[in-house]
């Protein structure tokens, strides 16, 4: 039985490419995942917690560290998600009992712009140097160590925003996967980077729909 951990194990191969099963399926469950999370479906959080954990797996093996730590955070934001997006709060919940889709104010944004590029710098640094403070843990060094914080950094902003059901999230998340697109390209998991030039499109259309959904539900409440 082959290792579904294990990113040498082939599922298949197309046109010369090996498909692992961790690859394969990771990809196939965040693509759901990210699509139910456009459509506001909260069954989103649920399957992304399956993703993330073949993703810490997958990013390990091929030396993209702050993605593999990312992922830790995303298991605990998934179960975080769920609760809050089935748990509003008096006044903030829609016509199906669930957190409503609103905006964030100005000054949260400033705010939360200055601590992502704060967090991207230490992070990077942190990332720059892995293998040489943890040789044994790390044998390869950190590939694009600044540029895969940045992007570490703002998805967890993003992931924060989503919580809240922000319309924003949707256009952090457009400019992370743009990056990722390119990023998952040169490290050769190539499904995984076809992905993330999807996702692209569905952040703008999740931007589109949850900005349709945040007019309607002002409406309703004016």
């Amino acid at each position: 039985m082959p290792d579904l951990f294990d990113i040498d194990a082939i599922f298949f191969t197309v046109w010369g490419y090996g498909m692992s099963y961790l690859e394969f399926f990771g990809v196939v469950s965040g693509g759901v995942a990210v699509w139910l999370s456009a459509r506001g479906n909260v069954w989103s959080w649920i399957i992304g917690a399956v993703s993330v954990v073949l993703f810490f797996f997958l990013f390990f093996q091929i030396q993209l560290y702050p993605d593999m730590f990312l992922q830790v955070f995303f298991l605990i934001t998934n179960i975080q998600g769920w609760y809050q997006w089935t748990h509003p709060k008096p006044g903030e919940e829609n016509a199906q009992s669930e957190l409503r889709i609103s905006r964030i104010p100005t000054g949260q944004l400033m705010l939360w712009t200055s601590i992502c590029l704060l967090a991207t710098a230490v992070l990077g640094t942190f990332a720059l140097n892995l293998h040489t403070w943890f040789p044994v843990l790390f044998s390869q060094p950190s590939a694009f160590p600044y540029v895969d914080s940045f992007t570490t950094v703002m998805s967890i902003a993003a992931t924060f925003l989503m919580i809240e059901k922000r319309v924003e999230c949707w256009y952090v998340w457009l400019l992370i996967d743009s990056i990722l697109t390119y990023i998952y390209f040169m490290k050769g998991v190539k499904l995984v980077s076809a992905e993330y030039f999807l996702f692209c499109f569905v952040a703008l259309y999740g931007a589109w729909n949850w900005t349709r959904q945040y007019r309607e539900n002002s409406v309703q409440t004016t």
